[in-house]
Parts: C-alpha cells; sequence; structure tokens
C-alpha cells in the first residue's frame, strides 16, 4: 500500500500541467459567461428601476453583486494561475493612488448604495506610488467586499506614505476578525477551507501574494489584519516597499 502511494511515475506530472492548463482555460470561459449574465442582468435592473419595481431592483442589485464577486474570484484563480507558470505581466508603474481606490469604489458603488454603506476616503491627491495598477486594484477590491459583507454601515479606505511604504487600510465598523484568524500565520490560514461560512481564503491568499510581488530594496510587500482603526472593526492593512 505505502509503495503505490510513494511511486510518482513521470507522465504523472505532464498529465497535472495539462489538467491545471485545462481548469484554467475553463476558468477563463466561465468568466466571459459570468460577464454577459452581468451585463444581462444590470440591463434588467434598470429596466424595473424605471418602471418603479424597487423590490425587483433590490433582489437584482443583491444578485449582481454576487455575481461581481464570482467574477472576481474567477479572475484571482487566473492570476494564480499566472503567477504559478511565471506567466503573468508584471507592469511596475508609477500610480495615482488616489485614482486606483476610485476604480475600486465605481465597481463596488451599487452595493454600497442598495446597503447604506458610507464610504470614508482618506487618501491625497497627489499620493503616488509605484504597483501593479491592475493587481492593486484586485486586492482593493476583495478588501472592499470582504468589509461589505461584515460592516454594519461603514467603510474606510486611507492611504498614506510611511517610511518608504504605501501603507494602504480598509477598515469596517462590524465585529472585527475572530481571534482565530490574528493569532495564526495569516497566509497558511489562506490555505484552508471553512464549511460552515463557505469561505476557502482565496482572496487572502491571491492578496499576499500580490503583496509579496512587490519588492523593492530587498523588501517584500505584506498584508495583516487586525482589528481597531477608527471605527473599531476588522482592518485591512497592506503594505507595499
Amino acid at each position: 500500500m505505502s509503495a503505490c502511494i510513494c511511486q510518482a511515475p513521470s507522465a504523472m506530472t505532464t498529465e497535472e500541467i495539462s489538467f491545471t492548463d485545462l481548469i484554467a482555460s475553463s476558468i477563463h470561459d466561465m468568466k466571459n459567461s459570468v460577464n454577459i449574465q452581468v451585463h444581462s442582468l444590470e440591463l434588467i435592473a434598470k429596466d424595473a428601476k424605471a418602471r418603479g419595481d424597487l423590490e425587483a431592483f433590490e433582489r437584482l442589485v443583491m444578485v449582481i453583486a454576487q455575481a461581481h464577486r464570482m467574477n472576481a474570484n474567477l479572475i484571482q484563480l487566473l492570476t494564480l494561475y499566472k503567477f504559478g507558470k511565471s506567466i503573468y505581466p508584471l507592469d511596475i508603474a508609477e500610480q495615482s493612488v488616489a485614482d486606483v481606490i476610485s476604480e475600486a469604489l465605481l465597481q463596488t458603488q451599487a452595493v454600497l448604495d442598495f446597503k447604506s454603506i458610507t464610504v470614508e476616503v482618506d487618501c491625497a491627491e497627489n499620493c503616488y506610488w509605484y504597483f501593479d495598477h491592475d493587481l492593486v486594484t484586485g486586492v482593493l477590491l476583495n478588501a472592499l467586499n470582504n468589509a461589505i459583507n461584515y460592516t454594519q454601515d461603514k467603510v474606510r479606505i486611507a492611504a498614506r506614505l510611511s517610511d518608504g511604504l504605501l501603507v494602504l487600510r480598509v477598515e469596517d465598523n462590524g465585529r472585527g476578525y475572530p481571534a482565530n484568524m490574528l493569532h495564526s500565520d495569516l497566509l497558511s490560514a489562506s490555505k484552508g477551507v471553512n464549511f460552515f461560512s463557505g469561505s476557502t481564503g482565496l482572496g487572502f491568499y491571491f492578496c499576499s501574494q500580490v503583496a509579496h510581488m512587490h519588492q523593492n530594496a530587498g523588501q517584500c510587500g505584506t498584508l495583516t489584519i487586525e482589528n481597531g482603526g477608527v471605527y473599531g472593526g476588522g482592518c485591512f492593512v497592506v503594505k507595499l516597499p
């Protein structure tokens, strides 16, 4: 029995690589399908609102929000696949931090409005830093989606330069992160699955990988979580060198 478990035929490696490529291709197709569905749902929602059918509109907004989350998860999976294959075209360039925050907020505005969540942005207009635009936007979207799920009604996004780092914080006024998450290694915890909440830890894993890919002068970016901040709830903190 043990001999069979330990054996690893060379052909298996080829099969695993091919299977991974197949999964990536399937995820890409699913992402395209979800995009088409989201577009159609948004048109239906606009029609419902124009007719004054606010109940249907509100239900559709929630469905659209979940579809956007699914699309974001699929994009994260594809990006992680490219990381693993070393084929992601990392593009570190000077970016307006305020503009990137605005773009992330624009993609979640409908849900924020529906749930009556107010967002405070604390970022100077002249705040610029070097990072991959798409990856950091994805990190902010993940943090925002998490905050939207757990906040009572307030979210704060703060950005500042400190000690040669760009510090991005997404805070909410929810109950905060559970103690077991705060006292464990976040990267290891992110690889687990919670069958009660349905969480796979994909978002944390994606964000930690993105942070680590941003390196400068011997420093790597980091992702941490904590409780407190301005609102006393959960705080999602990314630091980029």
